[in-house]
């Protein structure tokens, strides 16, 4: 009998390992031996002899290794189009963001169209939405559109509300709002979640060149950043034939838990259930995503009670109660995941009584998905620890919709707002994200705001509700463990223990030992997937 080949396996030694074991403690080690299939072979702990028989040995130099971060809620392509396109996320007035426009056009006179995203009328301090007239006065010989920092407003110029067609006579859609001039029906400028379409029509789509590159730049900012998987939410078929693209040539590294964006691209891309793993475990279509309602920056967040700044106003539901069940219902029917952006109190209880009705019918491991769940009335959270629920969180959020979050809400109902610890406590698993590129992809910003309530800058002193926060041990699962298995990914990666995937990291200092403000300084040194070197600090 032929004795079969040795595989060639690889001994990354010299380590301060750092994982989540299945009970959510913490386990250390020294070392990993990987197999030629990329899976870990080994966890060697301290005083275990490593293997002599290894092809490979790579020292660790005793750097800090931590399991590959899973950011559980981003949007790939929006973070490499964003790249590709103007991005205003910095700008701190409506001065600097029409400075930035001009000098943008300027540079690019042969695009067709401006466009971009990421500002934001609060931290300009503006107290309103910017208009079409404003953007007129520095960019009129083309279309100008620009998404809102979240995603749920868009601003244009008025050669693009006139390529669009749009005037007195537009009605509002249905789960949008289009702003009007003082004194009239005409369009001031900014349009609101389902309104962002009208202009959205006639934008010039993307060719596959231009997706594939944006692909690359988002990989390599994500691969920068220490992330190794993610959930992205809301995808087209479009945005999956550029994963497939990547993957056919091996240029896929990241790990993909893939969303559509509506029952069509559902249905278009994985068919009558969803899509086997591919690429090795980088790539699945586990469901669909769906919007209840809007956001808080813009107003659209579904309120129980009118907005403290805004009476009268309760947002916007996106859905009705009938739509979002039969929605839910169709999805779960062929056993695909079912993800809602739920932010507002009103539409989290939405939700919440949706999954319990439709539970009933609906059996098994569903692992339901509520995403943002930002404000939640107290009198819900004890809803999120029936039928296996899973709370997609972004901790830097919180941070950044602090002061916003007491101006809409009053202070009389923040007791359930960005309440991870509450949720936590009801046996719901955290698995937390950045909502990139709407906040940054900074994992260790988000694993010290979870556990200090406190942004950049250490404020508020003490922590805003600082009894939200939570533990390290509890954070780093959000971002590892509780990720993948998110994703319907656990056993395959997250955790680095014997079978799963060798996606690790190596940083410049434990995030477990840091304070808040050391660990927003971490570097990512390495960053390591199915046992290959994918990015190196420097290189």
């Amino acid at each position: 009998m032929i004795a079969p080949p040795a595989l060639a396996d690889t001994l990354v030694n010299n380590v301060q390992g750092v994982t989540v074991s299945s009970d959510g403690s913490i386990k250390r080690f020294t070392g990993l031996v990987i197999g030629e299939d990329g899976k870990i072979r080994q966890v060697l702990a301290s005083g275990d002899k490593p293997p002599r028989d290894v092809d490979y040995q790579v020292d660790g130099k005793g750097r800090v290794m931590l399991p590959g971060m899973v950011d559980s809620h981003l949007h790939v392509m929006n973070i490499g189009f964003g790249a590709l396109t103007l991005d205003l996320s910095d700008t701190t007035s409506l001065e600097e963001a029409l400075t930035r426009i001009a000098r943008f056009a300027a540079e690019n006179p042969g695009r067709p169209w401006i466009l971009g995203r990421g500002w934001n009328q609060e931290k300009w301090g503006l107290g309103r939405f910017p208009t079409a007239a404003e953007l007129d006065a520095v960019v009129s010989d083309r279309p100008v559109w620009l998404e809102r920092v979240d995603g749920h407003a868009g601003w244009a110029n008025s050669m693009a509300i006139r390529q669009a067609k749009l005037g007195a006579d537009t009605k509002d859609p249905a789960g949008g709002r289009i702003t009007r001039k003082a004194g009239s029906r005409d369009p001031q400028g900014v349009f609101v979640d389902a309104a962002m379409q009208l202009i959205g029509t006639v934008v010039p789509a993307p060719r596959p060149a231009d997706r594939d590159l944006a692909f690359r730049k988002a990989q390599a900012y994500l691969l920068a950043h220490g992330i190794t998987a993610v959930g992205d939410m809301g995808i087209s078929l479009h945005d999956w034939q550029t994963y497939r693209r990547a993957g056919d040539l091996g240029q896929l590294k990241v790990r993909i838990m893939a969303y559509a964006d509506s029952l069509e691209s559902m249905e278009l891309i994985a068919g009558p259930a969803p899509t086997p793993w591919l690429y090795d475990d980088r790539l699945r279509l586990n469901g669909i995503k769906l919007y209840l309602d809007g956001a808080l920056g813009s107003r659209g967040a579904l309120l129980k009670t009118p907005y403290a700044d805004e009476p009268g106003q309760t947002g916007l539901a996106l859905l009705s109660p009938t739509q979002l069940r039969n929605l839910m219902s169709r999805a779960a029917l062929e056993n695909f995941q079912v993800a809602i952006h739920a932010i507002g109190d009103q539409a989290n209880a939405e939700v919440l009584n949706a999954i319990d009705e439709l539970s009933e019918s609906y059996k098994g491991d569903r692992r339901w998905r509520i995403e943002h769940a930002q404000i939640v009335d107290p009198a819900d959270i004890a809803k999120f620890g029936q039928h296996g629920i899973i709370a997609s969180m972004q901790p830097l959020h919180q941070t950044s919709d602090r002061l916003m979050a007491e101006a809409r809400l009053g202070p009389d109902r923040l007791a359930g707002a960005y309440a991870w610890r509450s949720i936590a406590a009801t046996g719901s698993p955290l698995a937390f994200g950045s909502d990139a590129p709407v906040e940054p992809a900074d994992v260790f910003g988000g694993l010290a705001a979870a556990i200090s309530r406190t942004d950049a800058n250490g404020e508020p002193f003490g922590g805003w509700l600082p009894q939200e926060a939570v533990s390290r041990e509890a954070a780093l699962a959000a971002f590892t463990s509780n990720g993948a298995y998110a994703g319907f990914g656990e056993g395959r990666f997250g955790r680095l223990e014997a079978g799963e995937r060798a996606d690790f990291i190596l940083v410049d200092r434990d995030p477990l030992l840091a304070s808040p403000r050391e660990m927003r300084m971490i570097e990512v040194l390495e960053t390591w997937i199915n046992g290959e070197r994918v990015f190196t600090k420097g290189k």
